[in-house]
C-alpha cells in the first residue's frame, strides 16, 4: 500500500530531475530558484494521490504534477510583488532578490510553462484536463482581485460569505483542480470528480483560515515569517471577520478603528491591541471549530466517494497531515 510519503517522495523525484536554467539565464535564474526553494508541494501530490484513487499510472502524470506546481508558483511570484511580501519560504521573493520586471517575466514564463508540462505527455482525456486547468486558472485570479478590492473596501464593507467565496477562488480551488486533473487523468467517472473536487474545496477552505489563524497564533520560528503580519497589512482575513460576528459592540468598534489606523499608529502596538481583542473575544477556539468543520466536511465527502479504501490512505494522511500542521 503506498501512502502519502510515496508521492511527496515521488514529487520531489520529479522536481530533482527536471531542468529549470535555460538561456537567457536572467528570465530563467529566478524560475530556478523559485522551484527549487521547495515547499509543501501540495498540489501535485494531491494530484497524483487522486491519479492513483482512480487506478491512474503514475508515469502519465509527472507532466501534470510539474504543472500544477509550476503554475502555483508563477501566482506566488506574482503576489508577493503586489502584497510586497519580502520574504517566502524563509528566503528573498524574486522581486527583491531581483527587481520588480524580473517578477514579472519570470512570473509569465512559469504560466506559459505550466501549459507546456501539462501538453508533455498525451492523453485521450487532454482537452477536459486543459479545460479544467484553465477554468481553474481563471477563478484563482478573479479571487486574488477580489483579495485586493477587500484592501480598498475596508473591513466594516466585506462581509463572512464574500471572503469565504474568495479564498474558495483564490486558494481552495487550485486545490480541488489538482485533485480533479488527477482523477480525469485516470478516467474517473463524472460522480466521483465532482466528489474529489468538493473534497478538494473543503481541504482548501480549512487550509486558508489554518494560514489566518498562524498569521496571529502561530510560532514565528516554525511558521517562517513574523506573526501578525495582516494586522500590519491591514489584510481582511477569517480573524477580524470572525471577531466582527462574535464581539460585543465596544470591541467590534475597537477592532474597526485598528484597522482604519495606517500611518498615525505604531505597528506593533496596533499588533498586540488587536491580539488583546481578539484574545478577549476568545477568538481562537472559534476559528479553530471552524477549520475542525472544514476537514470534517472533507473527510465525509472522501468516505463517499466509490474507490478502494487502501487507496484512500495517502488523501486521509494529507488530511491528519494538514490539520496538524504548523506552518
Amino acid at each position: 500500500m503506498k501512502g502519502l510519503k510515496h508521492y511527496l517522495d515521488a514529487v520531489q523525484r520529479i522536481f530533482d530531475e527536471e531542468q529549470f536554467l535555460a538561456e537567457p539565464h536572467e528570465l530563467y535564474a529566478p524560475i530556478d530558484y523559485t522551484l527549487r526553494l521547495g515547499g509543501k508541494r501540495i498540489r501535485p501530490t494531491l494530484l497524483m494521490a487522486a491519479n492513483a484513487l482512480f487506478g491512474g499510472n503514475e508515469a502519465d502524470v509527472r507532466g501534470a504534477a510539474l504543472g500544477i506546481e509550476t503554475f502555483h508558483n508563477f501566482t506566488l511570484l506574482h503576489d508577493d510583488l503586489m502584497d510586497r511580501s519580502p520574504l517566502r519560504r524563509g528566503q528573498p521573493t524574486v522581486y527583491t532578490k531581483w527587481d520588480e520586471n524580473t517578477a514579472v517575466l519570470s512570473g509569465d514564463t512559469m504560466y506559459a510553462l505550466a501549459w507546456r508540462y501539462f501538453l508533455r505527455q498525451p492523453s485521450p482525456h487532454l482537452q477536459q484536463i486543459l479545460q479544467c486547468f484553465c477554468e481553474t486558472a481563471i477563478e484563482v485570479c478573479e479571487g486574488q482581485q477580489k483579495d485586493m478590492n477587500f484592501e480598498n473596501m475596508g473591513l466594516a464593507r466585506v462581509s463572512l460569505d464574500s471572503y469565504t467565496d474568495m479564498i474558495r477562488q483564490k486558494t481552495a480551488v487550485l486545490l480541488a483542480g489538482a485533485l480533479k486533473i488527477g482523477a480525469l487523468y485516470a478516467g474517473a467517472p463524472q460522480k466521483e470528480l465532482d466528489a474529489i473536487y468538493t473534497f478538494g474545496i473543503h481541504l482548501g477552505l480549512a487550509f486558508q483560515m489554518q494560514d489566518d489563524l498562524l498569521d496571529g497564533y502561530g510560532d514565528a520560528a516554525v511558521f517562517g515569517k513574523k506573526t501578525g503580519q495582516d494586522i500590519r497589512d491591514n489584510k481582511i482575513s477569517y480573524l477580524p471577520l470572525m471577531a466582527l460576528e462574535n464581539g460585543n459592540d465596544g470591541q467590534r468598534r475597537e477592532l474597526l478603528d485598528l484597522f482604519a489606523a495606517k500611518d498615525n499608529m505604531d505597528e506593533d502596538e496596533k499588533v498586540s491591541r488587536v491580539m488583546a481583542a481578539y484574545d478577549a473575544i476568545c477568538l481562537k477556539p472559534v476559528i479553530e471549530k471552524g477549520i475542525a468543520a472544514e476537514f470534517a466536511k472533507a473527510e465525509k465527502t472522501l468516505d463517499q466517494i466509490d474507490a478502494d479504501e487502501n487507496l484512500k490512505t495517502p488523501l486521509r494522511e494529507m488530511l491528519e497531515t494538514l490539520n496538524n500542521r504548523k506552518k
